[in-house]
């Protein structure tokens, strides 16, 4: 059977130097760091990718290896491989770069964690990360990079140096991409449970999945948190080998953080070309585009993060997405999630506590809002 490399997991990096941050990043000096890496799909080999797109240093890796995760810490020692790249075990991403390790022979399948151990010889700075992947990694003293279980590891909840891992698939296997903010990427959920959005859904797909770069706060039209979507669909999105489909949920951020960030507030007008720009060019590259209606945020416990005005371009921005033919198919997450009885509130049975932000039960009924037709 004929193979093709595809992507098998993608994790949405931010600057550490963004002028509003809700997670810090950190740095590392002589230590192995362990990040499990939760793969959507699988295949017979992979390769790792790692990132120093907003590092201003170089970042030297002294040694890589992967495995399958026990639990916490601990890896498969049976399933424990070297990672190379060009043939070399230590390599120096310089600053704003990304490298691509050499492929290593390790089946691998949907579901699984993918324990990543990184061994950084030097003081860094402040990682490249992903600051709410709602997972939980591990630090350790020197080259640990081959121990089956850590010694004295500190947790920490960032992803650091890390964009993707790309899998060995059967030809023809498809792909989508979830594009978005912290309903995508999990932020509500609980912590190394796996239980985000785009979990859910994959748990309903009998064949093929979906990658997720959601990034908590991105927006459309504005850069913080990450670049706006605008900005990184090129560079993030359309260049995921095999992706056939593209996931878009953005809004409440340009609605909810100007607010608490004294930005203006951008039009419905606005937010509607913004969204009709990016299936025009995600149709371009020849993928579908299905568009989730902005979410109920009414409750946000945040200051400045609702007001009426922001309520009411919502209502007007989710009429144009339901009644709209500019994205292949929309779904109404907005609806599936919304208190009856208080619109613009998130269901109190679904909400996470801070009245913007989904439980694990919310991001279930989120995921069921996507019709699988409109995949594939």
């Amino acid at each position: 059977m004929s193979q093709q490399w595809v992507a098998g997991f993608r994790s949405g990096v931010i600057s550490p130097y963004e002028t509003h941050r809700l997670f810090e990043s950190r740095g590392f000096a002589d230590q192995t760091v362990r990040q499990p890496l939760p793969l959507a799909g699988g295949g017979e080999r992979i390769r790792v990718r790692l990132t120093n797109r907003f590092g201003r240093n170089p970042l030297r890796i002294g040694a890589a290896r992967v495995a399958l995760q026990a639990k916490t810490d601990a890896i498969v020692p049976e399933t424990d491989r070297e990672l190379r790249f060009d043939g070399a075990a230590e390599i120096t991403v310089p600053p704003g770069g990304e490298v691509v390790s050499d492929e290593v022979p390790l089946a691998v399948a949907a579901g699984n964690l993918l324990s990543l151990s990184l061994y950084l010889p030097d003081e860094t700075e402040r990682a490249t990360y992903s600051h709410m992947p709602m997972e939980r990694s591990y630090a350790a003293p020197g080259n640990q990079t081959a121990a089956v279980e850590l010694d004295a590891p500190e947790t920490f909840e960032i992803r650091a140096y890390v964009s993707g891992v790309d899998v060995l698939a059967p030809e023809g296997t498809p792909v989508a991409v979830a594009l978005g903010d912290s309903w995508f990427e999990g932020t509500g959920t609980t912590v190394s449970a796996n239980h985000r959005s785009v979990d859910a859904l994959n748990d309903r797909l009998d064949r093929g999945w979906v990658v997720n770069l959601g990034i908590a706060g991105n927006r459309l039209l504005t850069d913080e948190h990450g670049e706006h979507a605008l900005s990184r669909l090129e560079r993030d999105v359309l260049t995921v080998p095999g992706a056939t489909h593209v996931l878009v949920h953005l809004g409440i951020n340009d609605l909810g953080l100007p607010g608490m960030y004294g930005q203006p507030m951008p039009t419905a007008e606005e937010l509607i070309a913004g969204y009709t720009e990016l299936a025009v060019r995600i149709h371009a590259a020849g993928l579908r585009a299905l568009l989730a209606t902005i979410g109920p945020f009414a409750g946000a416990i945040y200051e400045g993060g609702t007001s009426p005005e922001a309520q009411e371009v919502r209502a007007a921005v989710n009429e144009w997405i339901r009644t709209s033919d500019v994205f292949d198919a929309v779904f109404d997450s907005a609806r599936a999630v919304e208190d009856p009885d208080a619109p613009g509130y998130i269901r109190p049975d679904l909400d996470s506590g801070d009245g913007i932000h989904l439980n694990d039960e919310g991001a279930r009924l989120l995921a069921g809002t996507v019709d699988l037709a409109d995949l594939w």
